[in-house]
């Protein structure tokens, strides 16, 4: 399961920004996840709060944004939906397409802290 070693990355990062604030007690940890980027949601889900249990982010929240496959659609000249993670085509005109713009996030968005 290697969600739990993502986990433990953002973990890392987020007390080495709550220590960079006084020790800022941390609330809520944004990330943003697209289909393609290998992680499964519910299996970070747990991994996070796992990590979290023993650690001054105990009852820190977890949110997570589910980024969309989209795609530059060579037909239509613009960025479109992809039909789905195995049909990596626009959903608009059916064309396949090559060059993905979104879906492949893995990000730390933002974290909300109180001083």
């Amino acid at each position: 399961m290697h969600e739990l070693s993502i986990a433990m990355s953002i973990l890392d990062r987020v007390l080495e920004e709550s220590r960079a604030r006084g020790d800022a007690r941390v609330e809520a940890v944004y990330l943003r996840i697209g289909p393609l980027s290998g992680v499964d949601v519910e299996a970070l889900r747990f991994a996070f709060e796992v990590a979290c249990e023993e650690s001054q982010l105990s009852g820190c929240r977890l949110e997570i944004t589910e980024v969309p496959i989209s795609l530059e659609c060579p037909s239509c000249r613009s960025e479109k939906q992809a039909v789905s993670i195995q049909q990596l085509c626009c959903s608009d005109c059916g064309t396949p397409s090559p060059e993905i713009v979104h879906g492949r996030e893995l990000e730390l968005r933002a974290v909300e802290l109180v001083e």
